[in-house]
């Protein structure tokens, strides 16, 4: 081992660290500090309590395995206190007296991933934890800790089981064993993919000895994946999901029989758990493995334990958001390229070349002109017109791309043309992202239904290719045009007609009321209503209506960059994804393209979206007052040009984006103090 991942400065025996889960985790992040494996205590073990608060971290045999990715930790670290006084940790059999606190850096290493895994999975071990409690010395600890995690080759006889993980290949049992023994497989994965990834599939294998059952697990964690050899899930009677995540590859069991939970139940009751797996591969009613979603997708199995009807209903909205968001973000900025005054211009958008005034220049361009036929304003221009038409093309996939996917996430890839369609059908009769929203969730679950159907045997294969996205898509498609589209689209018309009463008022409160809208679903329905209400008021022109789009695309900025900076600000207020996507959303927001924030509201709406709306207030209404105004229609920072004082928008814009920023850091701030009952600052540590 290149560098020790624990020294005796880290170990702390027979010591009273406090009397609740914070104050322990608050001495042992201190303890990493002092042997400099952690320049911020506070940061490491706040994502501790983070973690904490997700799902509890104590295990059976009174021990507890907090842990962290944080960007204060400068290596793969393990702190580990032997209690005096034993704390509860959430563990059913009662409080831990042996707590290791496991520190990753941000962008741990697969190496360092392998170690701190490879330490959680020996704990399942009772000798192991024996000799820990025995240890007489601090160096002892150490001793046993760096055995554990790097053990010596040893020759051992032909395995019964076989975990799946990148030290390890998977082998298929040979057709004897598959006869006289049922055969399991297993995917564990946790959210931080550090202990429990590997703690459950170590707890599974042990309880597949004592049983007598051929065992194989896959383990998604931090660590590169090594995925079962198909031969493996064919032989394979049942299967388990421990995961608190979505698995990657769920497809790849479709049809087995399944028995799903969260991943702590793995740990704490493995034999349970195998023995209901073997109970399920006898049982012809048993429930089954009915496809999921691609690699990556957070998406649960039909038959999922522990998710409530809201939060599969969560789950599918995300989906559909996760997979609109690629969309977003290149139509939104080809249209900005397309706007550069060297090329297309902002004028690309208006709609005065064609007759019958249903396409906009820029694809009026791109339609009938080509190299060798060059418009009026020569090659730039037709570029700038090209890219302009196609980032329109991709921004009107938006609402089919959300409920196709929606509906994929809770029918698997029947749902996806229904879904579709839903999409569709609602841009067609005007109920836009609300019609994509209902209409995504009705289609998944009508082909859910129709794949319930006992069909013959000769009609099955049919079923996932023919027979569901025919009658799904009928069924959606009927339900739009007849019964929900017209009022749904009601609802966006009187929004809509809404605003235009406004607009004779006070400039500067319809500005508030406009950024208002603009951050309260992000690209959703009520952002697109105040969006068209600014852009249909271009074709009359007029002062007032070019103030109106200014400040529309004023607010509309302010999420996606509050948010990144908010992650700059306090990154350990975030999760990694979070982060990385507030590196996006810096050219995001530049780019006026709001749904760059879903991310950060679809996980946390109670606090990100009113810290917009105050932000996208702020903006809107100081551009009305400072009488900015705008003749393009999108664009962002890419249309300066196109603004009678472009300093001033900027004024406003940094106004409302320093307002969202510490918005929402006050408010998760003050919502993480309260969660985790109590302050850092009053953190008692025990010297060593």
């Amino acid at each position: 081992m290149s560098e020790q991942i624990i020294t005796p400065q880290t170990v702390s025996l027979d010591v009273d660290a406090g009397d609740d889960p914070a104050a322990v985790i608050g001495y042992l992040a201190d303890r990493l500090a002092s042997a400099g494996r952690t320049t911020d205590a506070t940061v490491l073990a706040r994502g501790a309590l983070d973690r904490e608060a997700k799902s509890a971290t104590g295990l059976p045999g009174g021990i507890a395995i907090p842990h962290a990715r944080a960007a204060s930790v400068t290596a793969a670290s393990l702190a580990m206190a032997r209690l005096s006084r034993k704390v509860d940790f959430g563990a059913p059999d009662g409080p831990a007296d042996l707590v290791f606190l496991i520190a990753a850096p941000e962008g741990g290493a697969s190496e360092h991933m392998k170690l701190l895994s490879s330490l959680a999975r020996s704990l399942v071990r009772p000798e192991f934890v024996d000799s820990l409690r025995a240890a007489d010395s601090d160096e002892r600890v150490v001793q046993l800790v760096d055995e554990a995690i790097n053990p010596q080759p040893t020759q051992t006889p032909a395995a019964t089981s076989t975990v799946a993980t990148p030290e390890t290949t998977p082998t298929a049992p040979d057709a004897g064993d598959a006869d006289r023994r049922p055969s399991v497989v297993a995917i564990t994965a946790c959210p931080t993919g550090i202990a429990h990834t590997y703690m459950a599939a170590d707890a599974l294998k042990y309880a597949a000895e004592r049983a007598d059952v051929d065992f194989h697990v896959e383990t998604q964690g931090s660590s590169a994946t090594t995925s079962f050899d198909p031969q493996v899930i064919a032989d394979a009677d049942a299967v388990i999901f421990a995961t608190d995540v979505g698995v990657k590859g769920k497809d790849r069991f479709r049809g087995k029989p399944v028995v799903a939970s969260g991943v702590k139940r793995a740990i704490n009751e493995p034999d349970a758990m195998i023995a209901e797996a073997v109970a399920a591969s006898k049982n012809p009613s048993a429930t089954v493995v009915s496809g999921a979603a691609d690699d990556g997708a957070e998406t649960e199995a039909s038959g999922t334990a522990g998710v409530g009807l809201g939060g599969q209903v969560r789950q599918a909205l995300m989906t559909g958001v996760s997979y609109m968001i690629p969309f977003v973000a290149a139509g939104g900025l080809l249209i900005a390229l397309g706007f550069l005054p060297f090329l297309g211009g902002y004028e690309i958008a208006n709609s005065t070349l064609d007759e019958a005034g249903s396409l906009s220049d820029g694809a009026f361009i791109a339609l009938n002109n080509s190299l060798w036929d060059l418009p009026a304003g020569g090659v730039g221009q037709y570029i700038g017109a090209v890219l302009f038409a196609v980032g329109s093309l991709a921004m009107g996939m938006l609402v089919p791309v959300l409920a196709g996917y929606i509906s994929f996430a809770i029918a698997d890839r029947p749902g996806i043309a229904p879904g579709f369609v839903a999409g569709l059908v609602s841009v067609a009769v005007g109920a836009s992202f609300i019609g994509g929203l209902v209409g995504g969730l009705i289609a998944g679950v009508v082909c859910l239904w129709i794949a319930r159907i006992p069909l013959p045997q000769w009609a099955r294969g049919l079923q996932p290719v023919v027979i569901i996205p025919l009658l799904g898509s009928m069924v959606i498609g009927v339900l739009l045009y007849m019964l929900l589209g017209k009022p749904l689209a009601w609802v966006t018309d009187q929004m809509t007609d809404a605003l235009n009463s406004m607009s004779g008022g006070s400039a500067v409160v319809l500005g508030v009321v406009l950024g208002l809208m603009m951050c309260f679903d992000l690209g959703g329905p009520v952002n697109k209503a105040a969006y068209l209400f600014a852009t249909t008021g271009l074709a009359i022109g007029g002062p007032a209506q070019l103030q109106i789009m200014a400040a529309v695309m004023c607010a509309g900025m302010v999420p996606p960059l509050a948010m990144a900076l908010a992650t700059v600000l306090r990154p350990q207020l975030f999760t990694e994804p979070e982060r990385e996507n507030g590196k996006a959303a810096w050219l995001l927001g530049a780019s006026f393209i709001s749904e760059g924030a879903i991310p950060f509201a679809a996980t946390d709406p109670f606090r990100v979206i009113p810290s917009m709306m105050a932000g996208g207030a702020l903006a809107g209404g100081l551009v009305m007052a400072f009488g900015v105004e705008l003749r393009a229609p999108h664009g962002g920072i890419f249309v300066f040009f196109a603004m009678n004082n472009w300093i001033l928008f900027l004024v406003a814009l940094a106004a409302g984006t320093v307002l969202s920023a510490f918005a929402v850091i006050t408010a998760k701030q003050w919502h993480a103090n309260r969660q985790h009952a109590g302050r850092f600052e009053d953190v008692q540590t025990v010297p060593a």
